[in-house]
């Protein structure tokens, strides 16, 4: 068989990100989506999204992208991925109607031969429930990182695979689109890959969850968790690469909606959830970690203090601000006053919320009591210390994740608090 032609239904980060990594691989792909003028914008090179690499690689493989708002060109593809981004509220639970309606439009818009593929994260349940007679329907687990993502999907760890039957063969067309990554092809039935996806993330927030425990602990006893963390990737049982840099919370909405699914089948089914329950409470304990420094350090005394917050994103390399502890920082403050600056987030916080966006990092740090650093912008770390002080009528500053120069930091005389430390 000749190099099968690649869809992707819907092109929000997940569905953009997949198709344009695919395209990058060698892949003809055509891309669809409702939204005629997100089509518009896409075929003019604009991208909805922030990715490091993203618009070199669709500047790079405009040969191989065809972005289409017409349902029916789909019916040239020999694979499709129905790939919208799944909202979730603040409870962490998922609307799943955009994602239902996609798969009916995709299935009636495409022939029986055509391999129909959930990449979209569903519920266990969700896929085999969809299966049509005389239809390829699978669903692939996706790994992808906010900031990261271009590189997950160029590089892929393995392919998690679901299947109505994982002992027969998968279509050839398939096969060959998988197998061009060389990486392994795990195969299992439909609810074993949904749930695959959620343990993955289950492991994840248990390293999270430890790493802020001890780091908290830490703040405490007078131990530093940046010495104890060498010791721990050093174990084999652990591994280099673990989630052990403590940070303000779980936040994005990809974690937080995996916790809410294994809390609503732990109820429906009579099974325990309470480490997880217990996860979740961590995750707002330390996301309001600044709040309780703030007030200790300086609002008791001072409450009229002004605040500079560099970083609205809920992450670095993002401008996804999905449960922000910046933005909670904000909310929670309605009497305070902000200097606020986010590289790629222009948004306005709340209508009570008393706060002016600055052009620039130092501009917010004009004539502040203190700095806030929510948000580990690369772009931060390369600020000069001293000139953020000279800037500053205050000395107090909270870097939660230790961006800014450590050398330079404790020549300054002023008080700077970190996580773990």
């Amino acid at each position: 068989m000749n190099s099968p032609i690649i869809g992707f239904a819907g092109m929000t980060h997940l569905g953009l990100v997949s198709a344009l990594s695919a395209a990058e691989k060698g892949f003809s792909l055509v891309c669809y989506d409702t939204n005629a003028a997100l089509i518009d914008s896409l075929c003019q090179c604009k991208l909805p999204v922030l990715e490091p690499r993203l618009d070199e690689l669709v500047l790079r493989n405009k040969s191989r992208l065809r972005f289409t708002a017409d349902i029916t060109v789909l019916n040239l593809c020999d694979v499709v991925y129905v790939s919208p981004d799944v909202a979730t509220d603040e409870f962490g639970q998922s609307d799943l109607s955009t994602i239902d309606l996609l798969l009916d439009s995709v299935f009636t818009a495409t022939c029986n031969e055509t391999v129909v593929v959930v990449l979209s994260q569903v519920p266990p349940g969700f896929t085999r429930a969809k299966q049509r007679e005389g239809r390829f329907l699978f669903y692939q687990v996706e790994t992808l990182i906010f900031g990261r993502a271009v590189e997950r999907a160029l590089y892929p760890e393995r392919y998690i695979i679901g299947c109505a039957d994982p002992s027969k063969n998968i279509p050839i067309s398939f096969k060959i689109f998988l197998e061009a990554d060389g990486c392994p092809i795990l195969l299992m039935r439909f609810e074993s890959a949904e749930l695959a996806k959620i343990s993955i993330n289950m492991c994840l927030v248990a390293s999270i969850t430890t790493a802020n425990t001890m780091a908290e602990l830490c703040e405490s006893i007078g131990a530093d968790w940046s010495e104890i963390v060498p010791a721990l990737r050093l174990d084999k049982r652990i591994g280099k690469y673990s989630y052990l840099s403590p940070g303000l919370g779980i936040a994005g909405g990809n974690l937080e909606r995996d916790l809410a699914t294994v809390c609503n089948f732990a109820d429906e089914h009579g099974t325990d959830a309470g480490v997880v329950r217990a996860w979740l409470a961590n995750s707002r304990h330390r996301r309001d970690w600044p709040l309780r420094v703030l007030h200790r350090e300086i609002l008791n005394k001072q409450p009229d203090a002004v605040i500079a917050v560099w970083g609205l994103a809920y992450k670095e390399n993002t401008n996804s601000i999905k449960n922000s502890p910046s933005v909670a920082l904000l909310n929670a403050m309605p009497e305070s006053h902000f200097r606020v600056f986010d590289p790629v987030v222009k948004i306005e916080i709340s209508s009570n919320t008393n706060y002016t966006a600055t052009e620039s990092a130092l501009d917010a740090c004009n004539e502040v009591d203190v700095l806030v650093i929510m948000t580990p912008w690369e772009q931060f770390s390369k600020i000069s210390p001293r000139e953020v002080i000279g800037r500053m009528r205050g000395k107090l500053i909270l870097d939660p994740y230790k961006i800014l120069d450590q050398v330079s930091i404790h020549d300054l005389g002023i008080k700077y608090i970190t996580l773990g430390v």
